[in-house]
């Protein structure tokens, strides 16, 4: 079957791709689809398949979310994105002490594998991707949504998605670790192993430079301590004897995408270039195993709470670089998330932000848009430059892990954060509605807000759960996860029996911090 012709509005035919001079008999050696993958790492890019829209949601309880769901998946979404609340994060239950104040507010509260069931009610797992954004208790969630694909009768051989599991960017930039960087980093190898036979569809990591950037990073910082994290998981596989080939094939990035759009887009291509040659150097031989796919939100730092709406344009511009960059997936922020959780409204305005780019701009319409520019061939080239000095100097401090144990990343971040505020503060760089074209009398917009009551409904929920489960059954399969840990077998398969014999996500979190301690920072 012959491609469908694409034309602008002009009658003028766009070509799947372009190269410096128009004869198919001159074209340079480097092509979208090919090592080491600077024009996109599928040979048609968006003419083929779009990428996946996805909307970042959760909040409140399982059942609150699950709404929300059901919405974004009738407004066109492709792809569902979890965010889950802080002590679901860190290892904690809902009714534990420490979770007071924080429970289903900045995400879901996910405690055991009924909450898992009424997350997703009535969503077949089969049929769609769903993205995780979770990191030191990944496994557990994973533990769970597995578990889950089990009752509904899926075959997990198609069961699609991504979990974040990036523990060292926790270290680096946000902080919601739990156990110290060895184990942390057996566990994420343990995931690995389990789903290369098990779950061979999911994305066993996504390596994380979003929280990178939004910790004050310039976009080479964040390439390059990214991919230096990456590099770091690649060489733990391998350790355990894993064939990078397999596992390779499974590992995806998130980006952040700003507001500097050709630097963005220099950014995307670079990076993909780079991995291309790290996986190659570490003896990647399978071409799927050398390409950087990735996905990406939109900035969430950018946003402004002064003149909020302004954030829609920002959002926008952040698209158009993710896209023109080539990203396999999207997320694009609410413009009231830098007051609230977004609201309805505001999340449907995001996802059609991602619609109008990809039917109405044209920017899918060729691959690659802005190859050939002497600009962005040229920022590519300096971006990619600059991210090697920083990965050498980590390297030679013996890696990624030892460059955050002695606080280098941290610094570096610190003191990009620290130099762009002084330039808003002294207005060599403009923030428009806050440090520049400010209006007197805003008018309030309405916030999303979420009641204090659901840490009661939650502990509610684990009451009746402990009282109607197998107290002998949680036991024993808490007993043989500790058993595990202590021995170094995979703790994947006995996570998955006690999230399937009701354990919750606090009670397997704390028998492992039993084991393995508790890091400080």
């Amino acid at each position: 079957m012959s491609e469908k012709k694409i034309f602008t509005d002009s009658g003028i035919e766009i070509r799947k791709v372009y190269y410096p001079t128009p004869d198919s008999t001159n074209q340079p050696t480097e092509q979208p689809g090919q090592f080491p993958y600077t024009r996109g790492v599928q040979p048609d890019m968006y003419r083929g398949k779009l990428w996946t829209m996805r909307q970042y949601a959760g909040f409140s309880t399982a059942e609150e979310s699950n709404k929300r769901y059901h919405y974004l998946l009738s407004q066109g979404v492709m792809g569902l994105s979890v965010a889950f609340d802080l002590p679901t994060q860190i290892g904690y239950d809902s009714d534990h002490e420490l979770a007071e104040g924080e429970v289903g507010k900045v995400g879901v509260a996910i405690d055991s594998l009924e909450d898992m069931e009424l997350l997703f009610k009535d969503i077949t797992l089969e049929q769609v991707s769903t993205s995780m954004t979770i990191n030191a208790t990944g496994f557990i969630l994973l533990a769970f949504y597995v578990a889950l694909a089990k009752k509904q009768g899926a075959d997990l051989s198609k069961i699609n998605g991504t979990i974040q599991n990036d523990i060292l960017k926790e270290y680096a930039a946000r902080g919601t670790y739990i156990y110290p960087p060895k184990p942390s980093m057996r566990i994420i190898t343990d995931i690995f192993e389990w789903c290369s036979s098990e779950l061979p569809k999911w994305n066993t990591i996504s390596i994380s430079g979003y929280h990178i950037r939004e910790a004050g990073s310039t976009a080479v910082q964040e390439i390059a301590f990214t991919l230096s994290n990456g590099k770091a998981y690649v060489e733990a596989a391998q350790a355990k004897g894993m064939d990078i080939n397999v596992f390779g094939k499974r590992l995806s990035f998130f980006f952040n995408a700003h507001n500097n759009l050709f630097e963005e887009v220099a950014k995307f291509r670079s990076a993909r270039r780079m991995w291309a040659t790290i996986m190659k150097n570490l003896g990647a031989t399978d071409e799927k195993a050398m390409m950087l796919r990735f996905h990406t939100q939109t900035g969430g730092a950018t946003l402004t709470a002064q003149q909020p709406l302004n954030n829609i344009s920002r959002v926008t511009i952040q698209t158009l670089a993710a896209v023109l960059g080539g990203t396999q997936s999207l997320h694009t922020n609410g413009y009231d998330e830098a007051l609230s959780l977004p609201t309805e409204e505001a999340a449907r305005i995001a996802l059609r932000t991602q619609q109008i780019v990809a039917f109405e701009s044209g920017a899918p319409d060729t691959v690659d848009p802005l190859a050939g520019s002497y600009f962005v061939e040229s920022m590519t080239d300096e971006v990619e430059q600059k991210a090697w000095e920083l990965i050498n100097r980590i390297d030679a401090m013996g890696g990624s892990v030892s460059a955050i144990e002695s606080g280098f990343m941290q610094d570096e971040i610190a003191r990009s954060a620290y130099e762009y505020q002084r330039n808003i503060e002294s207005g060599d760089k403009i923030i428009v509605g806050v440090n520049k074209f400010t209006i007197d009398k805003e008018n309030p917009i309405p916030g999303f807000k979420i009641d204090d009551s659901i840490r009661t409904l939650q502990a509610e929920k684990l009451q009746k759960l402990r009282s109607k489960r197998s107290a002998k059954n949680v036991d024993r399969c808490l007993n043989q996860i500790v058993v595990a840990a202590k021995e170094g077998s995979n703790l994947m398969p006995h996570v998955i029996e006690a999230a399937e014999n009701l354990c919750t996500l606090g009670e397997i979190a704390g028998v492992l911090r039993g084991v393995f301690g508790e890091y400080k920072g």
